[in-house]
């Protein structure tokens, strides 16, 4: 399972989605896909909206999550049209029902298709506000019992806190599970790490850089030590 954050998509921009950047995504993942590997994608939705920053600016935060979901479909249908642009078979499967655009997640389906060798893209988070997208790619990656999920994010490492926020923000050359619960910090969404350690589901992080190229891992796995 590849969980890719909406802002990743933005390469230099300030917002929206790069095409440069997409087909790079693109052609990546068909990469693997010509090795027989079954894939699923889950795409953030932080380049178009942003639910936590609207409450913050006065939309209910149900309201604010919803237009994030239906943010995240926007990114899957793009998807979606980059990876069938180089001859890769998909399905979009939301969780929020929406049939001219796309399937409703169906588990049986969904695995059934990668069984078919089609990469499946999980749109519109959980369908539910209050959760994360890292939270649904974890759920979705148990669902279809994928055996590692795999994250890009634009942050090249753990910090006490966002440093593209806060320039004087500290980096963890090492940090246990427990320190990332106890220090609220956001390597994932603390109720995705936790399903994947209730369920020994490994987590890989890669930073991604503007050009859209995976630089590096900035962590091991949800079982034990979470290295950067």
């Amino acid at each position: 399972m590849l969980k890719l954050s909406g802002e990743a998509l933005m390469g230099s921009q300030q917002f929206g989605i790069d095409p440069n950047v997409l087909n790079s995504f693109a052609e990546e993942i068909a990469d693997i896909y010509n090795l027989g590997i079954q894939i699923g994608i889950v795409i953030g939705g932080g380049n178009i909206f942003r639910g936590v920053e609207a409450a913050a600016h006065g939309i209910h935060k149900v309201s604010g999550d919803n237009m994030g979901m239906l943010a995240t479909v926007i990114n899957s249908i793009a998807f979606q049209n980059a990876l069938e642009g180089i001859g890769i078979p998909t399905r979009l499967q939301t969780a929020i029902k929406m049939e001219q655009i796309a399937e409703p997640f169906i588990r049986r389906r969904a695995i059934r298709h990668l069984e078919k060798q089609r990469v499946v893209i999980f749109g519109a988070g959980t369908g539910n506000p209050y959760f994360t997208t890292d939270t649904a790619a974890v759920l979705r990656a148990i669902e279809i019992e994928a055996k590692v999920v795999i994250k890009g994010t634009r942050v090249d490492g753990v910090y006490d806190s966002d440093p593209e926020k806060n320039h004087k923000a500290v980096k963890f050359d090492k940090i246990s599970y427990m320190d990332v619960i106890e220090k609220n910090l956001r390597v994932m969404d603390q109720t995705a790490i936790t399903l994947c350690r209730e369920n020994s589901l490994p987590i890989i992080v890669f930073n991604i850089n503007e050009k859209g190229n995976l630089k590096r891992i900035v962590t091991g796995s949800s079982i034990g030590t979470i290295v950067s």
